[in-house]
């Protein structure tokens, strides 16, 4: 049976569906997975029915979420570097970053749920965090506003472990100042 081709969302769907995701980002950040469905389509100004159209079980809201928030995350390089100095941008880029992981942490037993059943939401997300990386730091030692002995799997690895030890919303703040620890020892001396 040919398969129907995929239509592109109308302009109140797209708006629609951006809307949940944005929400549900939210709450399952400070709520977990324990967070009704029904208070984020509340909060998104949609009906369940809406929802559920767009994200038919919480696995595939989740999906979409971390799908949507990774896309955010390494659309936000090339942003930043238009608008800001390089060295801003990687610092506004690196709290990003932060946002990221803290949703993440929201849904990380429903992501390893989904990853169990074979799908695997993390797919590429390694390469394109290190891709959005590369390139601010490639514009930032451009600049030389950076050492140019560490690389982008270098800072790759200590946001991470910055994310593993800190990830969850109460530890922000300590997330914060190691944060400012690390990119500080990665600015160029003069």
């Amino acid at each position: 049976m040919p398969e129907e081709p995929h239509r592109p969302l109308r302009a109140d769907a797209r708006r629609n569906r951006e809307k949940i995701l944005t929400v549900a980002a939210h709450v399952f950040a400070t709520e977990g997975l324990t967070a009704h469905l029904e208070r984020i389509a509340k909060e998104a100004g949609v009906g369940s029915a809406t929802l559920y159209r767009n994200f038919p079980t919480r696995e595939a809201l989740v999906e979409a979420v971390y799908r949507n928030e990774l896309a955010q995350l390494c659309d936000a390089a090339p942003a930043l570097l238009a608008a800001r100095p390089p060295l801003d941008a990687l610092r506004a880029w690196a709290h990003l970053f932060l946002d990221y992981v803290t949703t993440k942490y929201g849904m990380i037993d429903a992501l390893r749920a989904i990853a169990a059943t074979g799908d695997n939401p993390y797919g590429h997300s390694r390469e394109l965090i290190r891709a959005a990386l590369t390139t601010l730091m490639d514009a930032c030692a451009a600049a030389g506003t950076i050492r140019t002995d560490l690389g982008p799997a270098d800072l790759g690895v200590a946001l991470e472990g910055i994310a593993l030890t800190s990830a969850h919303p109460d530890q922000r703040a300590q997330a914060e100042r190691l944060l400012g620890l690390v990119l500080d020892g990665l600015t160029a001396r003069r």
